[in-house]
């Protein structure tokens, strides 16, 4: 039986560089998005580690605030708000409904699994115009447990009715492949811009600079096996 396609979603499928107006307008300076989301992807972690978990909309209000206060800036209401409900409307990459549609024509099961909680992913994907794509969409609310911890990629596979062998993982974070593979799944990595994997972890078998790259490959490796 085919791989069931598991998409991370924030950077992987959806662009955040949509959000750099915004941290323009708040901080002068539009590379502090990625220090922002770092922090984000930091301390969700360390919910993960060291408790007390919270939601990721909440982590990310509360890494903007400590990257305000970093930095010195007085963050106003407006630009807090635009910032936080900005990642609910982000575009999706120019590659990825292709690759998607490749995928689901050639008759593989194609869902989701994020860090984001299941009300904003639902505006995500819908926002987007891919939500017709997934057969589901799965948040790490369900076991509390961010990604890469072992227990998002598991729970997708007993609720999908599979070892976690039957999922491919498509990240476009070094952190999500090797949580995924460490798992049991396998992964694919998508080497978005700035995006490189981790080398001293094992590499996934399938790379691609972006989604239709991916697909190729998955449908040639995975719709056989």
């Amino acid at each position: 039986m085919a791989r069931i396609i598991v998409f991370d979603v924030n950077e992987t499928l959806l662009d955040i560089n949509a959000l750099e107006p915004h941290f323009t307008r708040a901080f002068g300076d539009r590379a502090v998005l990625r220090e922002w989301f770092s922090t984000v992807l930091l301390y969700s972690e360390v919910a993960s580690l060291a408790g007390p978990y919270s939601d990721f909309g909440a982590i990310g209000g509360a890494a903007l605030d400590m990257t305000a206060a970093s930095r010195r800036v007085s963050l106003s209401p407006d630009d807090r708000n635009r910032i936080l409900t900005g990642m609910r409307s982000l575009p999706a990459h120019p590659d990825v409904r292709d690759g998607l549609r490749r995928l689901k024509d050639a008759g593989f099961r194609t869902v989701t699994l994020t860090n984001s909680s299941p009300a904003m992913v639902e505006q995500q994907l819908r926002n987007a115009g891919i939500a017709d794509l997934f057969e589901r969409a799965f948040s790490v609310d369900a076991v509390r447990r961010f990604k890469p911890a072992p227990d998002p990629y598991r729970f997708v596979a007993k609720e999908l009715g599979v070892e976690t062998s039957g999922l491919r993982m498509v990240a476009a974070h070094a952190w999500d492949v090797v949580g995924a593979m460490q798992a049991g799944c396998a992964a694919a990595f998508v080497a978005r811009p700035g995006k490189v994997l981790y080398p001293l972890a094992p590499a996934p078998d399938i790379v691609g600079p972006d989604l239709r790259a991916i697909a190729e490959q998955i449908i040639a490796r995975d719709a056989s096996r």
